[in-house]
């Protein structure tokens, strides 16, 4: 099993920097940041100087989405790093939660992502591909790579993930809704005549490794938060207890009232009181080291390829020691 660490692009951008070192020193493969442009810096700036600063680490935004930027100036960002640090990049996208919506705009279509998805790979790898009508080519592009993951919970989105996607992103680590997702996006690549072995399965969510579960439950309760959003979309698509969604996803934000986007992705985020300990424990991994290997052995029993972690509260830096010296080889045995 993989494992990637995940940051917000606060201010000062040399700590982000800072933890991707560390993040690297301990064994991790990847180093995402999310994606939004009026709440965090620029990820792609950042990026640059992640690459500079570690020789193997690669990184991406978790998720980008195709709204804020043109598909020609997403592609070409990936291919210009790609080109300067030696293809350590991957693209994660979906339809936009944060960057969409604290600018007042609704969250992309499935149809408009799936093009997306395939416009932003072929032209970050050299290829041709067809822009608003217009055939583009990056000519400057040579042996570029891009893999694309593709963030999903609903039904219509893992199947699009199944179809198009070299990744899949679960974010939260419950093992019961994540055999769930993994097989509905693995029978989609199928019936596609796609190999469902070759997409990667990513799951990703916050990891506090301490013996005081309460306190690292408040600082993971953010998390509930930001999934109780698409598990808000899901039930005003379907409907409550639809059988399309499973109830686990979407039965706990019932006491949910509305979402304050400046807190997005925080600890103390006064928008998440409606998320139960229950939720809490079942998202993310909480507990001594023990109680996050037997969790991560599970999911990878499940073919879980990565665990990307959320490092977003008190413990960063003892987060990034604890899996580098106890879970990491545990999990890579």
């Amino acid at each position: 099993m993989d494992f990637g660490l995940v940051l917000q692009t606060d201010p000062p951008a040399s700590a982000v920097v800072g933890l991707m070192r560390r993040a690297e020193r301990n064994g991790f493969s990847h180093g995402w940041t999310f994606d939004s442009a009026v709440l965090w810096q620029e990820p792609f700036v950042i990026y640059s100087r992640i690459l500079e600063h570690t020789t193997q680490l690669i990184v991406g935004p978790m998720v980008t989405n195709p709204g804020t930027r043109t598909w020609e100036v997403t592609a070409s960002s990936f291919a210009t790093l790609n080109e300067m640090y030696g293809n350590r990049t991957v693209c994660g996208i979906g339809r936009g939660d944060s960057a969409m919506r604290v600018v007042g705009r609704e969250p992309n279509t499935l149809a408009r992502l799936g093009e997306a998805i395939d416009v932003i790979r072929d032209l970050a790898e050299g290829r041709e591909a067809v822009v608003d009508g217009q055939a583009l080519r990056l000519p400057w592009v040579r042996d570029g790579e891009l893999p694309v993951w593709m963030g999903a919970y609903g039904p219509k989105a893992l199947a699009l993930a199944g179809r198009k996607a070299d990744g899949f992103i679960l974010q939260l680590a419950d093992p019961f809704l994540a055999e769930s997702a993994i097989s509905a996006v693995r029978t989609a690549a199928s019936d596609a005549g796609r190999d469902p072995a070759s997409i990667t399965i990513c799951v990703a969510a916050p990891a506090y490794v301490s013996d005081d579960l309460a306190h690292a439950r408040e600082q993971c309760r953010w998390f509930g938060g930001m999934v109780g959003n698409h598990a808000a979309d899901l039930v005003k698509r379907y409907g409550e207890h639809s059988g399309v969604v499973p109830d686990a996803l979407t039965d706990y934000i019932k006491q949910r009232q509305g979402y304050d986007y400046s807190h997005h992705g925080r600890t103390g985020n006064p928008s998440t009181d409606f998320v139960p300990d229950e939720v809490i424990d079942r998202f993310c991994l909480l507990g001594p080291a023990e109680a996050h290997i037997e969790k991560l052995k599970a999911l990878r029993a499940l073919g879980v390829d990565q665990f990307a972690l959320y490092d977003m509260h008190d413990a960063k830096e003892a987060t990034i020691d604890a899996y580098g010296a106890d879970i990491i080889p545990a999990l890579q045995d």
